[in-house]
């Protein structure tokens, strides 16, 4: 049965995301993962278990937001409201999702880097789209050197896609072709003093169809130069990969931990989405997505295992993100205050 017919959180989020930055879906999709409502002072009340004398979990200066969780604000607001508000929440570093996101009325890249300047935030990286059909479309693929352009013209220090890289097939050889053309891409943006980097979804994690011994993720992981090609573990979709994936198409066991594959290569992922869930194993990715600290990845745990290795606490960016909260204020706030009162155990 196809996918496209069937009700595909993720995929929707995928679609969605390439829509604000141009690419056409070419298909119709259903709704996202639901957010469970809770009450404004949750992320407080939860917070307050793990506050302490103890030094922050979060390292100073690295706490950024995906401005796709705040789209329907700069639809309507425009980006200064947004950054003043974010400002006012903590918030040091933004992540783009396209450099307009529906904004109330035009704005430059100068413009938009100078608003983030003044609002105290850096401006760290951006989703692009991998390839289309399309060839004026707004991709690495398509339009390689329009992108690093503008990428160079707000001052980011990294820019790369959201999209896996399915682009030839699910085997290992369409993968390792992919794999290519990322280090193409890695090494136009070092070039010009920047990072290639690729988000996850769940589905990174999922098996080669010629193989099914072999993860997809430890083959981009493989292919892909260390040097040039960069990884933003979204570590709620890395969780919700554990869930979907911990067994091979034969039923044989195939655990693995996301925090492991950073353990083990800690400098191939300067960036971090920071989204949380709720476990829910009637869903089919495990997980109902909430609030940052309101739901069952321990973040105290996993911040401080990157943080506390040698020569890494500043050396990561941890993005909060919520594909479809319920009040996108309240959770970039809350989600600020609970990442900000954690303290490592002493």
């Amino acid at each position: 049965m196809s996918r496209m017919s069937q009700t595909d959180p993720e995929l929707t989020h995928r679609l969605t995301r390439r829509g604000m930055l141009g690419v056409a879906a070419g298909a119709t999709a259903a709704a996202l993962l639901g957010a469970a409502a809770v009450p404004a002072t949750a992320a407080t009340e939860t917070a307050s278990g793990t506050a302490g004398r103890g030094r922050p979990v979060l390292p100073p200066g690295r706490l950024g937001i995906q401005l796709y969780s705040l789209r329907d604000k700069v639809s309507t607001l425009g980006f200064a409201p947004v950054f003043a508000e974010l400002e006012a929440y903590g918030y040091d570093e933004i992540e783009f999702a396209g450099y307009t996101q529906g904004s109330a009325g035009p704005i430059t890249l100068a413009q938009l880097k100078r608003l983030a300047r003044d609002h105290g935030l850096t401006p760290i990286g951006s989703h692009v789209g991998y390839y289309s059909d399309d060839p004026n479309a707004y991709t690495f693929a398509q339009n390689l050197t329009k992108v690093l352009d503008d990428a160079q013209a707000l001052g980011l220090k990294h820019i790369g896609t959201a999209s896996g890289p399915f682009r030839y097939g699910s085997t290992v050889d369409a993968w390792k072709r992919a794999a290519e053309e990322f280090n193409t891409y890695g090494a136009a943006a070092k070039a010009r003093g920047m990072k290639f980097y690729q988000h996850n979804h769940s589905d990174e994690f999922s098996f080669a169809t010629d193989n099914p011994k072999v993860r997809l993720y430890d083959v981009l992981l493989a292919e892909t130069d260390p040097d040039l090609v960069f990884l933003e573990m979204d570590i709620f979709w890395a969780y919700a990969g554990q869930f979907r994936f911990a067994k091979r198409p034969d039923g044989s066991p195939a655990p693995f931990e996301p925090l492991d594959y950073v353990l083990k290569q800690p400098h191939r992922y300067p960036l971090f989405h920071v989204k949380d869930g709720v476990s829910d194993p009637s869903n089919q990715f495990g997980y109902r997505m909430v609030d940052v600290g309101d739901g069952d990845i321990d973040y105290q745990r996993f911040i401080s295992a990157v943080s506390r290795l040698r020569g890494e606490r500043l050396a990561h960016h941890w993005q909060t993100e919520h594909d479809s909260p319920t009040e996108s204020f309240t959770f970039a706030r809350r989600s600020s205050e609970y990442l900000h009162s954690l303290r490592e155990n002493c």
